[in-house]
């Protein structure tokens, strides 16, 4: 695994080098000793425009060290190359990152460039319309929002940590709408996932103390 990580960084030198050798080998000697040398560093070359080093961000993700994950993002100065559906993730990690730098307009714009193109798995696609409506709500779009979740919910969430922030969301509109019925089925639905992170559990806490006063 880390020789794999280190051919991934590394592809493009070494693409080129063997192309230099080749060359040189072709010079010196002729084309057939010369030529899996070409067609080894024409591989590693394509690889790294086609596939990207997006293989890379996810230790640093899992260890929670986004500045070296925006690094690798960064690198990528052709994403235009990126095969359809890497590019799609490359434009969903770019959102999420500026989510995190509270940047909502470069994280819409790319969030949207990755759902136009499509997500590999119908959960991730999930995700990033969540991410979209969390985004809508942030800047005060309460329609654009719960298009956005409803379509999330329908599409399916990763997980039941998602679900139940998708759940909040829509507690959180409907009450916002006086749909209190609505409110109050969308709160039971997030807490009998029993979820675990603290940002929901608070969430759940705090909406808990004045929901059973609603009419509905």
């Amino acid at each position: 695994m880390k020789f794999y990580n280190l051919l991934i960084k590394y592809r493009l030198y070494i693409g080129i080098l063997l192309i230099v050798l080749g060359i040189v080998t072709n010079v010196f000697s002729s084309f057939w000793p010369a030529f899996p040398l070409y067609l080894i560093g024409i591989i590693l070359i394509a690889g790294h425009f086609f596939f990207g080093p997006l293989r890379l961000i996810q230790e640093h993700l899992e260890s929670g060290n986004m500045e070296a994950a925006e690094k690798i993002t960064n690198s990528i100065k052709f994403p235009g190359l990126l095969y359809k559906p890497i590019r799609s993730v490359y434009y969903t990690l770019k959102g999420n990152m500026a989510m995190m730098k509270q940047d909502f307009d470069t994280a819409e714009v790319n969030m949207k460039k990755g759902l136009d193109l499509g997500m590999p798995m119908k959960e991730a696609e999930g995700a990033s319309l969540l991410q979209m409506g969390m985004l809508a709500m942030q800047k005060n779009d309460l329609r654009g929002a719960e298009n956005y979740i409803r379509n999330a919910l329908r599409k399916g969430l990763p997980d039941k940590e998602n679900k139940a922030a998708a759940y909040l969301q829509m507690c959180s509109l409907m009450m916002n709408k006086r749909e209190f019925r609505a409110a109050k089925d969308f709160f039971r639905k997030a807490k009998a996932l029993k979820p675990t992170t603290p940002q929901i559990v608070d969430q759940i806490k705090q909406i808990e103390k004045y929901i059973s006063r609603m009419p509905g």
